[in-house]
């Protein structure tokens, strides 16, 4: 099984930007995307080998939102995770033999104001769905994170970190990369580091100061998925050749 996962920051902007040559060329059978910005009567595409559409759509018009497309359908399809559900950050598919979680976590904005909120609420919460989940059946999840983990994950580790005289920058502050140590800590993969250790590549990239063309990056999106699945994990990459957002998309290949 093939899937990929893309914050697209605005899916009706990225079809203008090749999107649906880019679906027709990799042709995954599912398709997770973050950040569309947009309700399903706003979009006007060709999704036909997707015959499965499931959206979550925020409150607030033009902000935030998720959806996936699928060329198999699931058993039950549950929006949300009990927290900011209004603002349409995840979709919970059930599948014969897992569970499919995409998921765009909350920016902890620059003055960090919604810091604690992932930090005390958010993260908390995702971590209990998924575990909820994997009462019954294996979990992927996938989804912007919005925290780069360890140093091998942000091209300029040094100027973003938490130190003794200031905060730390949103997306490497050190709770939110505590928070993602629990996720691990407490049985999920990240399944590109479980394949590549070592390997240094990114998901975003600011559009400012041409940091894409100089590779100053982020890793922050991720192919998140239970320690059972640990031995079915066949690819994990970062297409970072794709154009169309500030993210890239990434792969799993999976079963």
């Amino acid at each position: 099984m093939k899937l990929i996962s893309w914050n697209v920051n605005g899916i009706r902007a990225c079809i203008k930007k090749g999107f649906l040559d880019f679906l027709k060329s990799e042709s995954p059978d599912i398709i997770c995307l973050q950040e569309t910005k947009a309700h399903p009567s706003q979009v006007d595409a060709d999704l036909s080998k997707y015959p499965h559409h499931f959206w979550n759509s925020a409150e607030k018009k033009g902000y935030s939102s998720v959806a996936i497309f699928s060329k198999i359908q699931p058993i039950s399809v549950t929006n949300g995770i009990g927290v900011l559900d209004n603002e349409g950050r995840a979709i919970t598919l059930e599948f014969e033999d897992f569970y499919l979680v995409n998921v765009y976590t909350p920016n902890s904005k620059r003055d960090l104001s919604r810091l604690d909120l992932r930090y005390n609420e958010w993260d908390k919460k995702f971590l209990k769905h998924i575990k909820k989940l994997e009462e019954s059946k294996p979990v992927v999840s996938a989804g912007d994170l919005n925290v780069a983990h360890q140093e091998i994950d942000i091209a300029r580790p040094q100027g973003n970190k938490t130190t003794a005289t200031r905060p730390g920058n949103p997306g490497f502050t050190d709770k939110e990369r505590k928070r993602f140590s629990g996720f691990l800590e407490a049985g999920l993969i990240d399944t590109f580091r479980e394949l590549h250790p070592e390997k240094v590549k990114y998901s975003w990239w600011s559009y400012m100061m041409n940091t894409r063309a100089k590779n100053i990056g982020w890793r922050i999106d991720y192919f998140l998925a239970s320690k059972i699945l640990k031995n079915k994990i066949k690819k994990a990459d970062i297409l970072t050749e794709v154009m169309g957002s500030d993210h890239c998309p990434i792969l799993l290949e999976i079963f």
